[in-house]
């Protein structure tokens, strides 16, 4: 039996999988036609309780205020500063949990002097960090990009780690049968099986670092999507506002999406629904 016969057998990442092209195609079909009939049934509804009374402005109103804020640069300045903080901080809270927690998994030692710290600290919400932040690094941007860093951090090491605890037993020990050692048996086998985990994470991590962007940008901001919600918030300027809100979503979608075809890609061996 070949070394690809074998893994094939026991179900090491990598084997080969029965793909139905058609059937995945209309699944997908289907999927973004329901997205979209989603997204109109929630328009129609927002328009239906604005007119009905409730506080809220009316998707007219919202998309004359995003128009004029585009026309008079804000908009794109905003977007600006805010996604380059949520990107610096997710990408380096991801490039850190990952070998973070590939160590706390792979090696007890590791383990056993990282995780307590991990478990303590994750506890602590990243917006509680805010004013040791401020004291300690300022009112400039590394405050405002340390909590976000803080939220992708503790959200992917997490799901690292218990990608790797959880890779099969009879994957590793089919694969020392065939005579692999234990740089190969990490690269080949726990890294592959490990994956599906650390995008779940990163996904979650993209989240937290949204969510926590609003408050991230109380310190001392000037741009940004989060700065420009508190202004309008002073003046009940609900349409600004709500601007805010859809621009963050849209953003956060985007960059979702973009993970989660990542994933497809890198996760092909994987059987999904």
């Amino acid at each position: 039996m070949t070394a690809t016969e074998a893994i094939a057998t026991v179900g090491l990442p990598g084997a080969p999988v029965k793909k139905t092209p058609k059937t995945g195609a209309k699944n997908r079909k289907l999927l973004l036609t329901l997205n979209i009939v989603s997204v109109v049934a929630g328009v129609l509804l927002w328009w239906a309780l604005s007119l009905a009374g409730f506080r809220l402005p009316t998707p007219v109103a919202v998309v004359e205020r995003a128009g004029s804020l585009v026309a008079s640069g804000t908009l794109l300045t905003d977007i600006s500063a805010s996604l380059t903080r949520v990107l610096i901080g997710f990408a380096l809270g991801t490039l850190v949990a990952i070998p973070v927690g590939f160590l706390m998994g792979w090696y007890t030692i590791a383990r056993g002097l990282i995780e307590p710290w991990v478990q303590f600290f994750r506890t602590i919400p990243p917006l509680a960090i805010i004013p040791l932040a401020i004291v300690l690094m300022g009112i400039g941007e590394e405050p405002k990009i340390f909590v976000i860093f803080l939220a992708a951090f503790f959200a992917c090491v997490i799901s690292t780690f218990q990608g790797v605890v959880n890779v099969d037993r009879t994957l590793i020990n089919a694969a020392r049968v065939l005579g692999s050692k234990d740089g190969g048996i990490f690269l080949r086998v726990v890294v592959p099986a490990s994956t599906p985990f650390i995008l779940v994470g990163m996904r979650v991590g993209l989240g937290a670092s949204w969510s926590t962007l609003v408050a991230a940008e109380l310190i001392a901001a000037q741009q940004g999507l989060g700065f420009r919600m508190q202004q309008a918030q002073m003046y009940y300027d609900l349409p600004t506002i709500f601007v805010g809100l859809i621009t963050i979503g849209i953003l956060g979608l985007l960059m979702d999406r973009v993970l989660l075809f990542a994933e497809r890609k890198l996760t092909g061996w994987q059987e999904r629904r």
